[in-house]
């Protein structure tokens, strides 16, 4: 799914754990906790829905403009939908799979995941694949990301400690099914589940050591699938992973600094043994070490295949948009530029420039690693294509800098304030529920970003969507139509105006495990029925982008 918390997740001035919370996407602590469920089974059939005749949305897509229509897009723009491997996989230990961070994250420690639940079946896409497929193809869906779970291709997570046939056949028979029925595979090759194995040898991402492993994993899989995969995606919003692994300590491995003030009020984490104040800048320096040796591998030996047709690689970066809280007060207007640099910039400026924003490097200063010159020239352009995840947007209100001694919130948090309201009191857009505001003017801000500062690259909206809370068995969620629909009319917009977005994809295709919610937060156009055998049923947000995407097919 998708970039994590957003408001909620800001952490106490006394206690930060480095980077800055408020520009993750996603996840929110009021969630409704519900039981764990038990194992799905194959099953799918078609059942009469229970629809409200209440509009949960209300009349909200004035907010982006009118009704977008599929004709306003050009005819190659592609429409899908993502998901992640850990989050809608299940057989979390079938056919030689070896444990994930996430698994034993949630086996070892359910009381930090909100429901106590876990991912050991969760959509069991593993075994209904077929079914997901089927669905892609009658919403009639031009492409699907998901992403491929290391230890399941890798067990030990090292090339040395063997590769899994199983593993490799599963991908494969999903990407063939996938290529059968017309829709593209999108690949994303690290979605947050480092192999258990890499944490227990080395730490994982905390070490140089990952660089050369996660290496081979991707080549594991360039070998296999990249006959048939033309997309991929090295890594899944950077900053969300490095922060809520190894700041707050809320996602696997669950480190911390010994008591941190946690946003659930708590004194501690699931492994407060970190350094909450390095260690996400550490995990994030190997993250583009890697990234940057894939591309390299990539482009040397894979972009042009035996047919002669190229492939492409990139990155996926989570952003929440900003607005200065006194759009009048240059300090905010300095605070909003801060924010950007360190929610945007931490990952995007080292590939497009070879290092970290400046203002960054003034506000995180020697605990902010350094690049070596081989290192530059392999990050500068190292990618073809950008994935954005976009939800929802804040303003950005200034906080006086001041001299000091010990490290806390605003030393990393851009000496800004994340706030949800304006200096009206009135929210930044209608509350779409938890922590979404329903903001697409956001979205045509950052592709506004993209274009003018960065070059205007290949880029894909490979996220955005909204969770309706205790929906349960109700498949209206109009709420969730009138939000896709409105961001919908800002990409067309942003299109229009020469934005070089090439798609878009939703989060997510099918209801699922949402990191520390559980399954409290639905994010899916599909209901799984978890209570009974995993059946999916459409919900009205799936029949609607269904009709979107048939109307004036290309």
């Amino acid at each position: 799914m998708a970039p994590l918390l957003a408001t909620a997740m800001a952490m106490n001035h006394a206690g930060h754990p480095g980077p800055n919370h408020e520009s993750f996407s996603r996840h929110h602590l009021s969630c409704s906790p519900q039981n764990s469920k038990p194992r799905c089974n194959l099953s799918f059939r078609p059942r009469a829905e229970r629809v409200s005749g209440q509009n949960n949305g209300s009349q909200v897509l004035s907010a982006a403009g009118d009704v977008p229509q599929r004709s306003m897009f050009p005819p190659d723009f592609i429409f899908g939908a993502s998901t992640s491997a850990y989050q809608i996989e299940g057989g979390w230990n079938e056919d030689g799979k070896g444990p994930s961070s996430w698994d034993y994250f949630c086996h070892n420690f359910p009381e930090w995941i909100l429901d106590k639940s876990n991912g050991d079946v969760a959509a069991d896409s593993y075994h209904m694949y077929p079914e997901d497929v089927r669905l892609l193809k009658e919403i009639g869906m031009d492409a699907y990301r998901f992403s491929i779970s290391w230890s399941r291709i890798l067990p030990n997570g090292t090339l040395e400690g063997g590769i899994n046939p199983d593993g490799i056949k599963y991908y494969k028979n999903l990407i063939n099914l996938l290529l059968e029925n017309g829709i593209e595979p999108f690949v994303t090759l690290f979605h947050w589940d480092t192999p258990q194995a890499l944490m227990d040898k080395y730490g994982g991402f905390l070490d140089k050591s990952i660089v050369k492993d996660y290496t081979d994993f991707a080549k594991v899989c360039f070998d296999n699938f990249g006959d048939k995969v033309k997309n991929w995606f090295t890594f899944n919003e950077p900053e969300t992973f490095c922060t809520f692994s190894h700041g707050t300590g809320q996602c696997a491995p669950g480190r911390c600094s010994p008591g941190i003030i946690t946003p659930t009020g708590s004194t501690s984490c699931a492994n407060p043994i970190g350094n909450s104040l390095t260690e996400p800048y550490i995990v994030g320096h190997n993250l583009l070490r890697a990234h940057a040796e894939v591309v390299d591998l990539y482009n040397k030996h894979y972009k042009i295949d035996y047919k002669g047709e190229n492939g492409r690689i990139g990155i996926v970066f989570d952003v929440m948009g900003r607005v200065p809280f006194e759009k009048s007060a240059f300090i905010d207007q300095q605070a909003e530029e801060r924010s950007w640099d360190i929610n945007l910039g931490w990952f995007l400026e080292p590939v497009v420039r070879g290092d970290y924003p400046f203002s960054m490097r003034s506000l995180v200063r020697d605990r902010l690693p350094f690049f070596t010159n081989e290192e530059r020239e392999k990050l500068v352009g190292s990618y073809d294509m950008l994935g954005l995840n976009y939800y929802t947007s804040r303003f950005s209100k200034h906080i006086d800098i001041t001299q000091h001694n010990t490290l806390r919130l605003n030393t990393d948090d851009a000496y800004a304030s994340q706030e949800t309201k304006g200096p009206d009191g009135e929210p930044i857009g209608p509350p779409m529920g938890n922590w979404i505001y329903l903001y697409p003017q956001g979205l045509k801000d950052l592709l506004k970003i993209m274009k003018e500062k960065y070059g205007n690259p290949p880029m894909y909206i490979t996220e955005n969507g909204m969770a309706e809370v205790d929906l349960g068995h109700n498949l209206n969620d109009q709420k969730r139509i009138d939000y896709l629909q409105s961001h919908l009319a800002a990409l067309q917009d942003s299109v229009e105006s020469g934005a070089n977005v090439k798609g878009y994809f939703l989060w997510s295709l099918l209801d699922n495990f949402e990191w520390f919610c559980g399954y409290t937060q639905p994010y899916g156009i599909v209901y799984v029925d978890r209570n009974d055998g995993c059946k999916r049923y459409m919900k009205q947000s799936a029949k609607w982008y269904k009709s979107f995407i048939a109307a004036n097919d290309k």
